[in-house]
């Protein structure tokens, strides 16, 4: 039940009093909940100037007052209100929050953390190695992801801990799956996928313990895993290929070249890329294409020219081949999508490789538009934000301008000519 009379918590919550009250709240907030200090209103209209003074006292005639909140706190326990100034607020209001203490407890709890890490550290078989306190000093650096409570904070660092002991610690044993080791830390064996706060820590901790660089890929962090005898998953992310024909009589490239001879299209594994010799003759153009389809269409149409395909979005896999390729000196023609998505993929591709643009000009956009519109062929509108193309200035606003989004499946014919011509 409410400790006011109903008559004075009218009173009260008149709208002569609701700018004291705010101003009173938000002080009492933040200084520990004790009425001290004052506050100061200004702009005060009549309404206000009126129940002020009969709250205070004392008469009012000014546009500003200064209100020491112990002499409006005794004010209110001598009043009809018979409650401090306290009490009051949180009978009008919501229960005060002692914003200082929770900043301190905010901080106590944010302590805990690093202390429950170094305290791990020290006990651990790692404590007489160097790269644990660089370790430790990083992290503390750096901080807690934004989202993780203090409590899941402590958890996830003792899992690191306990992973960098399994990897590095004096019984270190055989290699294991990353999989594997997931499962033994964490109970998931995804624990120690890519992008998880338990992987970056531990990997920055390998990074620390074998004095290399952080890597900034997914390449680089495979071959992180594989310096502590952990195998990532090389098996399950593949590139489209067509008609590789690498040099080498390592079985990877024998059969590579007999998929070629059969007109068959090759998932390659990064695990395949790992111990293939891709050596192809200096100068050998290799096509690239955004969607599968194309691939199909090519290996059905028996097409000599070889084709890589980015899937759409082109995982790591599909620039370790293509750094591969570059590598021996191989040259590449790119074609994608007619869409921003599509533009955007290109001009990554075409950036990195100097790859020539395929298909992709203005003048190519606007004839496989218009004879899609000839064909009665349903237009797909073109949604997004624009993106101008690094090869030829003029295709964004040419597609802009008509407004239609084209997919490589719209200009299969001309690429399946195109890759059935002799070098």
């Amino acid at each position: 039940m409410s400790g006011l009379p109903a008559a004075t918590r009218d009173w009260l919550t008149g709208p002569g009093l609701t700018r004291l009250w705010q101003g009173a709240r938000k002080r009492l907030e933040s200084n520990g909940v004790q009425a001290t200090g004052s506050l100061r209103l200004t702009a005060m209209n009549a309404q206000e100037r009126n129940d002020l003074s009969l709250l205070l006292g004392k008469p009012l005639t000014g546009a500003a007052v200064t209100i020491r909140l112990d002499v409006l706190d005794a004010r209110l326990r001598a009043s009809a209100a018979g409650l401090g100034l306290r009490q009051t607020l949180e009978e009008l209001g919501p229960p005060l929050t002692d914003r200082r203490a929770a900043r301190a407890d905010v901080a106590a709890r944010r302590e805990q953390v690093w202390s429950s890490l170094a305290s791990s550290l020290d006990t651990s078989p790692l404590a007489d190695q160097e790269w644990p306190r660089q370790w430790y000093d990083l992290l503390r650096r750096t901080g807690v992801p934004k989202g993780v409570t203090p409590e899941a904070a402590i958890w996830t660092l003792h899992q690191a801990v306990q992973v960098l002991i399994t990897l590095i610690g004096p019984e270190r044993g055989s290699t294991l799956g990353r999989g594997e080791l997931a499962a033994m830390a964490t109970g998931s064996a995804h624990g120690l996928d890519d992008g998880t706060w338990l992987a970056r820590l531990v990997q920055r901790g390998v990074a620390l313990a074998h004095g290399t660089e952080f890597p900034d890929d997914a390449a680089g962090r495979r071959a992180l895993w594989r310096l502590v005898s952990v195998t990532p998953d090389e098996v399950s992310s593949t590139v489209l290929t067509y008609g590789l024909r690498p040099d080498g009589e390592g079985w990877r490239e024998r059969a590579l070249r007999e998929r070629a001879d059969h007109h068959a299209e090759v998932h390659v594994t990064p695990r395949d890329l790992h111990d293939l010799r891709l050596q192809l003759p200096a100068g050998t153009l290799i096509h690239i294409c955004e969607n599968p389809r194309v691939v199909e269409a090519a290996a059905d149409a028996a097409c000599v020219q070889p084709l890589v395909c980015t899937s759409g979005s082109a995982a790591t896999v599909v620039f370790t081949l293509l750094d591969a390729l570059a590598a021996t000196g191989c040259r590449f023609a790119y074609h994608g999508d007619f869409d921003w998505p599509g533009i955007t993929l290109a001009n990554r591709v075409i950036r990195r490789y100097e790859a020539l643009p395929w298909r992709m000009g203005t003048a190519d956009y606007e004839h496989l538009a218009a004879r899609s519109q000839d064909e009665g062929i349903p237009q797909l509108a073109l949604d997004g934000q624009p993106v101008s193309a690094d090869w030829d200035p003029d295709l964004a606003p040419a597609m802009t301008a008509l407004g239609v989004a084209l997919h490589e499946e719209a200009t299969l014919d001309v690429l399946v000519a195109d890759l059935s011509r002799q070098a």
